[in-house]
């Protein structure tokens, strides 16, 4: 499918009527502001009870996990229950969680199963409500790869659904390009379930990719993208920058929160800090709350 025919068939998608969920009526007071913390994994590393104070601190109040160990079950060194005490005791949360699910395409559904009961366990002792798919490795993006990851995905989401929980699809640039005529995520919405499997918009991979707008990314598949991720792009070097550093015009280009399904956002900001990843998580929130906050 070229650009135009694309651009066509998201306009037409974006007149069908669209019926709200409770959680598409929510407004921006009643979202938490939550940062992905791959963002400052760090210093997290190295001491993540004085880190997550500093958070909430600098105003963030929810989180989304990275790295969980699954041999050890553990998260940032803890087991659930413990990171589950310590966000507790702290007035904090985790709503989701990017885990390595991505590293079994081929192995066995025992394999496959086992290691998803992991991540399914630890997400309900957290009190979460999605697990994402984190991103899709190099030797699958063909047109092979997205037949493959779409089998993959109705198997995880089905059986995570059945556990009470979400699985979420998290995009990057390569999700844009075109295999045998469609893009990789419409092969995703269009070959999964939607009761199974969800969506995870991120704005910078979208806006780095340039080959549609978030708005008309929305309207292919409006309700499903349930998680956004929010970031900057550095506008010399296309890396990752704070939030109001870069090129990136979130009061032109951030889609109806509404339309989306949104439930959850997350700053994020995975390399390139001006000073340390701490410090560019202040500098973030702090332009978020004053410039983007009010918009979704």
């Amino acid at each position: 499918m070229n650009r135009l025919t694309f651009l066509k068939k998201s306009s037409l998608i974006s007149t069908l009527p669209f019926i709200s969920s409770s959680h598409s009526l929510l407004n921006f007071k009643d979202y938490k502001i939550g940062l992905q913390l791959f963002s400052v994994r760090d210093a997290m590393e190295k001491d993540p009870i004085n880190t997550l104070r500093s958070l909430r601190e600098m105003g963030y109040q929810d989180f989304e996990s990275y790295g969980f160990d699954a041999d050890r079950k553990k998260y940032y060194g803890f087991s659930p229950k413990e990171f589950k005490t310590i966000l507790n005791d702290l007035g904090l949360t985790t709503s989701s969680g990017h885990y390595a699910i991505n590293s079994l395409m081929e192995s066995s559904d025992y394999e496959l199963f086992k290691y998803l009961d992991s991540c399914i366990n630890a997400s309900l002792a957290l009190g979460d409500k999605y697990i994402a798919y984190p991103m899709l490795n190099n030797k699958y993006h063909s047109y092979d790869g997205y037949k493959l990851l779409v089998k993959k995905l109705n198997q995880m989401g089905e059986k995570v659904e059945k556990s009470g929980l979400n699985l979420a699809y998290h995009n990057f640039g390569y999700d844009f390009n075109l295999y045998n005529g469609k893009m990789g995520l419409e092969w995703i919405i269009e070959e999964t379930n939607p009761d199974w499997v969800k969506l995870q918009v991120d704005f910078y991979w979208v806006m780095r990719a340039s080959k549609i707008m978030p708005k008309d990314l929305i309207n292919l598949a409006q309700g499903r993208f349930k998680l956004w991720h929010i970031k900057d792009m550095d506008p010399i070097t296309k890396d990752y920058t704070e939030l109001g550093y870069g090129s990136i015009d979130y009061t032109k280009i951030l889609p109806d929160s509404n339309l989306s399904g949104l439930e959850y956002y997350y700053l994020e900001q995975g390399g390139n800090y001006a000073l340390n990843s701490m410090d560019s998580a202040k500098k973030s929130i702090d332009f978020f709350k004053k410039n983007i906050q009010k918009l979704i």
